[in-house]
């Protein structure tokens, strides 16, 4: 597309650089905001940051200029551009004013509404799976789990969901501790690893009554703007509401609800995950 000033006819070609219009109002907003984006996945040069936002080059080397003198980007000379101190600041800001209760808990509802199952809403706390939020079930069945309570990280779905990214002696290492009501865990290492090795691939984790009898649970990560998990959540119900069929399809329903608020926190579907 030509810049804004250039003509409409076919054969027109693209202004001289010196000549290009300066962007105003919000299209400048916007070509602002493009410029911070193009930055976001590492040092960008100028040639490539013009070319990628789709400017010209003074045009980008303008908004760029603008942009580092403010913070918002920083400029190393041989490397370019990439994101500034301002944006590290405001993102802590948004933190703040956006705690991960407040931001999942109209998911929590709208999900115990629609499934008439207990959702849980948790954290890695140190070796523990940690329940920040509780919504109860309506069926004729209690979770005994409540706000407040740690669980061992291998037993929950939620807790393996928590460490999906991890690598296996990370996992074992959260094998060993903590018991559970479930199975003898002793005979269970070999087929835990493999489930697990299943969950890290689908993005998704089951609890197949390994934490409390008759009790079965589905769960996914929360992840952070630079991909870290930074929660969980779990719909848990009673096994013989929790089929293999009802326990695949609430999996798509749960993932898509994290990554819903995931999406709040900053994660942008295809953004590559921290390696273990």
């Amino acid at each position: 597309m030509a810049e804004l000033g250039a003509s409409t006819n076919k054969t027109a070609v693209e202004p001289p650089e010196d000549a290009a219009t300066p962007p105003a109002g919000s299209q400048a907003v916007m070509r602002a905001l493009d410029v911070i984006e193009a930055a976001g996945d590492g040092p960008i040069d100028l040639m490539r940051l013009a070319k990628t936002v789709g400017l010209t080059r003074s045009t980008a080397h303008r908004l760029a200029s603008g942009l580092v003198a403010r913070g918002y980007l920083r400029f190393a000379p041989g490397e370019g551009y990439s994101l500034g101190p301002k944006l590290i600041q405001l993102g802590a800001q948004a933190g703040t004013q956006r705690p991960l209760t407040r931001v999942a808990r109209p998911y929590l509802d709208q999900l115990a509404l629609e499934t008439e199952d207990t959702v849980h809403l948790g954290v890695l706390e140190g070796d523990w799976a940690l329940y920040l939020d509780k919504i109860p079930g309506r069926r004729r069945f209690e979770i005994s789990s409540k706000v407040g309570e740690r669980h061992p990280v291998w037993s929950t779905g939620l807790g393996k969901a928590l460490i999906l990214d991890g690598d296996e002696a990370l996992w074992e290492r959260f094998f060993a501790i903590g018991t559970a009501l479930g199975p003898n865990r002793d005979h269970e290492r070999a087929p835990w690893l493999g489930r697990m090795r299943g969950y890290a691939q689908w993005g998704y984790a089951f609890d197949l009554e390994e934490n409390e009898p008759r009790v079965r649970c589905v769960a996914a990560p929360i992840r952070d703007a630079v991909g870290q998990t930074v929660g969980a959540i779990s719909v848990s119900s009673a096994s013989h509401y929790m089929d293999d069929a009802r326990m695949a399809a609430l999996a798509e329903r749960v993932t898509a609800v994290t990554a819903a608020i995931s999406s709040e926190l900053g994660w942008r579907v295809g953004l590559r995950r921290p390696q273990p």
